[in-house]
């Protein structure tokens, strides 16, 4: 049973790497639309109900403990989407990847610490009696 589930693990760390190959162009962060309003009188963005200028593209993103923003043109818009959405499958891939590692490590420890049963599972009387006095291998000296 465990050798099963670690093979399909094994197998499915293995489609997550080669979907990773398969992502193309990455970006952290989050792209925001932004309206701005001017200082010129009498500009439409003044008026009532106001006509702000825009939208203007912004990224924002925080890479080496360092918190950047950059503008993005309005031609630029969809490529920069498209990479933050590569980025954010990234991240899922991974967290995949590492949930499956976690999992095959805890089912080898199993089988390494009951090689023989199917399921660790034990009562608290696994059938063994204990000697008068002693209690997880203590004996009371007085």
């Amino acid at each position: 049973m465990a050798d099963e589930s670690t093979s399909a693990l094994r197998r499915r760390i293995e489609q997550i790497k080669e979907e990773l190959c398969t992502l193309g162009p990455l970006r952290p962060g989050t792209l925001s639309q932004q309206y701005n309003v001017c200082g010129t009188p009498g500009c439409r963005c003044k008026a009532d109900p106001p006509e702000r200028h825009g939208p203007y593209y912004q990224l924002s993103y925080t890479w080496q403990g360092k918190s950047r923003s950059e503008s993005v043109l309005k031609q630029e818009v969809s490529a920069v989407r498209q990479r933050l959405r590569n980025y954010q499958r990234l991240r899922v891939l991974v967290d995949e990847w590492i949930a499956a590692d976690i999992e095959i490590a805890r089912l080898e420890r199993r089988a390494l610490r009951y090689p023989q049963e199917k399921s660790p599972r034990r009562t608290r009387n696994s059938g063994k009696s204990r000697s008068s006095g002693a209690k997880n291998g203590r004996r009371r000296l007085a």
